[in-house]
């Protein structure tokens, strides 16, 4: 049964507000938000448990046994746990708790996403793709995105400026955060890590000598990217197996982390099939 809620100043809305703009506060506790029919479809279908539904009937969203959007592109409708408390409100307060212009009217409030390294289950050719110091969250949503369209084994978040739970990182996600093993670690422990498995590991660096598709990629490998404006660490240059590049024939010396990412996998989704 259904809770509504039709004022602002609610202490759920503010919490649920708080924790859509702070990075500390999903932290400390351990919760994290998702918007969008489509994103807590993709959550709920692979496993993630919501605490709390929040659905807008004047957005268009309805709440039958799991729920679904009045928008014919989302997918089924899972169901949701018994344990999920569900609050229908407002326009006035969605619009106050949504991180969106044009919010759908589907909210969901539960753990933060995400692994540690030591949980990550690889085969044994695995193809991983790690990113070091990305800043901005539609850089690490479009970046999984692209990690999926390649299947990638795993993503390794390293020393990133923004959190894996961002609201926008999510959002450009298209959900797909939620199909991926995703872990967060240092790239100190992201090198150990790899080694300890055996994992070749490739930089992609714009001053090496070698280029990406003259390598080997058939074998358990790890293709490292970092942030357009700074690069990778020099944790990466020297701790990598190989620093390759991708030539560049014009004037400009970068591409965006997400497109850098595509070029490398999809060369070794082709050597694969």
């Amino acid at each position: 049964m259904s809770a509504e809620i039709t004022s602002v100043q609610n202490d759920r809305v503010k919490r649920i507000v708080k924790l859509q703009r702070k990075a500390s506060a999903r932290r400390a506790e351990g919760l994290t938000v998702i918007e969008g029919a489509r994103e807590v479809t993709r959550a709920i279908e692979n496993g993630w448990q919501a605490n709390e539904m929040w659905v807008c009937p004047e957005l268009g969203a309805l709440l039958p046994n799991g729920f679904c959007s009045r928008d014919p592109q989302t997918p089924g409708r899972p169901l949701l746990k018994p344990a999920t408390e569900v609050f229908e409100c407002s326009k006035d307060v969605f619009n106050k708790i949504s991180y969106r212009e044009n919010p759908d009217g589907v909210l969901a409030m539960g753990p933060l996403v995400g692994k540690t390294l030591e949980e990550l289950d690889l085969p044994e050719n695995a193809l991983v793709l790690v990113a070091e110091g990305l800043e901005k969250p539609g850089n690490l949503g479009a970046l999984l995105r692209t990690a999926d369209g390649a299947g990638v084994d795993a993503v390794i978040i390293c020393d990133p400026a923004t959190d894996l739970n961002n609201p926008n990182a999510i959002r450009a996600s298209i959900g797909t955060l939620f199909y991926l093993p995703v872990a967060e670690a240092t790239s100190e422990e992201t090198v150990v890590f790899l080694k300890g498995k055996g994992i070749k590991i490739l930089s992609a660096v714009p001053d090496a000598e070698k280029v990406y598709t003259e390598l080997d990629l058939t074998g358990a490998t790890a293709i490292v990217v970092g942030a357009e404006d700074a690069g990778l660490s020099d944790v990466w240059r020297t701790g990598a197996d190989l620093n390759v590049k991708i030539p560049m024939l014009g004037k400009n010396d970068s591409l965006n982390v997400s497109v850098s990412a595509a070029i490398i996998l999809y060369e070794a989704v082709r050597q694969r099939r």
